[in-house]
């Protein structure tokens, strides 16, 4: 897998890219205003655009389901259905008093529930480790014992600091 290229672009948003087996730029500028654009960096000059989309949060919704993001998650959620005593539950986090990362909420440590994944927006972050900072909005997947998983969900919204 291609590594991902994160650079903040101040007064716009974040910008994420990878190179593709083709050796073309490919990426999404998320912005603040919660916009998405997917570009293609031109192949001479990979800061400049050669081809861009704009899309609205809907949109960004469609594009990754045909990208295959929801399938996971209904996959991550069958299997768990059919193993005794595993509980998976998505956890809205409401806003976090001050930014939190997964490591200083001690969430396995406190609850025995781990984080496999957090969805921001349409942006997946799959196996986020310890270093990952939480903002309100984000949707925590949590893994755990059913009251490992009403431990870590009563956390992340607020009620176990």
């Amino acid at each position: 897998m291609a590594p991902v290229d994160e650079t903040e672009l101040p007064g716009v948003g974040t910008r994420f890219s990878f190179e593709t087996g083709d050796g073309r730029l490919l990426g999404v500028i998320r912005h603040h205003d919660g916009r998405r654009e997917v570009f293609i960096a031109d192949r001479d000059d990979p800061d400049c655009v050669a081809v861009s989309v704009s899309l609205e949060e809907g949109e960004s919704h469609i594009l990754a389901d045909l990208l295959g993001g929801t399938e996971i998650a209904r996959e991550v959620t069958a299997v768990a259905q059919g193993v005794a005593g595993l509980t998976v539950d998505w956890v809205e986090v409401p806003g976090l008093p001050a930014p939190a990362t997964i490591g200083a909420l001690q969430i396995r440590s406190r609850t025995g529930a781990s984080v496999v994944a957090v969805l921001r927006g349409s942006e997946p972050y799959p196996a986020p480790g310890p270093d990952f900072s939480l903002a309100g909005g984000d949707v925590v997947l949590v893994v755990g014992t059913a009251s490992g998983v009403r431990e870590a969900r009563n956390l992340l919204q607020g009620g176990g600091s």
